[in-house]
């Protein structure tokens, strides 16, 4: 885990959140869940990556999950769509085991640097997330036609309508970003699962991105779980946050979760939550991860 702390702003009042199981907040209970983990323990190698973690996603929910590199974020994705098997516990996806429900989620893995040469288009990288599958092969007819106006109201939804007939390899890492959430949502997925998507974004790009996804979120009527290392770009859209440590996870608002007494049952060792003048809360005390184990660039976790 990173020596830098987290900043992250809380407004209200935060009282603690219990660590032993996942808490729906007050007005979503009665939605379906989405994701429902329980128990979960994920084992890479020989290494337990994180144990009884509970999470649940219902509808209508936009949730981050949080914690320092290596403590196993993006592999709760993983679990949850069934690329990595559980050592114990369940997991639940729209109802269903998972891996059996995947084709209508939309999942955005940690993103990689396009070369600046590839000539593929913006407009044939959204494409892949209808006709992907296809192994190249066209797709003629009607069938063709509504490909063609499904891409059409994607790259506008993302706001690429400027750059998205150019070379994906000579954009910016913003407008690649737009491009690429908008094939995730190429199937009109109920739930969107983002791993890192601000990650390498500067400072005004990270803000931008974080107001397309709430937007989208908004105007597609689908649920978002975003992997995070840094909460702050898209605090204000969060209804819960799922912080995730080695012995489990703990679930609910910001103000109740980040606070010194729930990360400090949550690690086992002394956490603070300080807060800045500004309002923001900054987090220290956590310890390091293993140091062959990586989360963010590459690592399995």
């Amino acid at each position: 885990m990173p020596s830098t702390p987290i900043q992250v702003d809380v407004t209200g009042s935060p009282q603690p959140a219990s660590v032993t199981g996942a808490t729906v907040p007050g007005g979503l209970s009665d939605r379906p869940a989405l994701v429902d983990v329980r128990g979960a323990t994920a084992v890479l190698g020989r290494r337990t990556i994180w144990s009884h973690a509970d999470a649940t996603v219902t509808a209508g929910e936009f949730v981050a999950i949080l914690g320092p590199n290596g403590v196993g974020k993006s592999t709760l994705l993983k679990v949850i769509l069934g690329l990595v098997p559980l050592a114990a516990g369940t997991v639940r996806l729209l109802g269903r085991p998972p891996g059996q429900a995947n084709h209508e989620i939309g999942y955005l893995p940690q993103r990689r640097s396009f070369d600046a040469s590839l000539r593929v288009r913006g407009l044939d990288v959204v494409r892949l997330g209808l006709d992907g599958d296809r192994w190249g092969l066209p797709v003629r007819g009607r069938r063709s036609r509504a490909v063609t106006e499904r891409v059409g109201e994607l790259v506008e939804l993302v706001g690429a309508s400027d750059y998205a007939h150019r070379p994906i390899g000579q954009l910016s890492g913003g407008e690649q970003q737009r491009l690429l959430i908008a094939q995730a949502l190429a199937r009109r997925p109920k739930l969107l699962m983002l791993d890192e998507p601000l990650d390498s974004l500067d400072l005004p790009n990270q803000a931008a991105i974080a107001a397309l996804i709430s937007r989208i979120a908004r105007t597609e009527n689908v649920s978002v779980m975003i992997v995070a290392h840094d909460v702050n770009p898209i605090l204000t859209y969060l209804d819960r946050v799922i912080y995730l440590g080695q012995g489990g996870a703990v679930s609910g608002t910001p103000a109740e979760v980040i606070t010194s007494e729930t990360l400090t049952a949550l690690y086992g060792t002394p956490i603070e939550v300080l807060s800045t003048s500004d309002g923001r809360l900054v987090v220290v005390g956590q310890p390091e991860a293993p140091a062959r184990h990586t989360d963010r660039h590459g690592g399995s976790a």
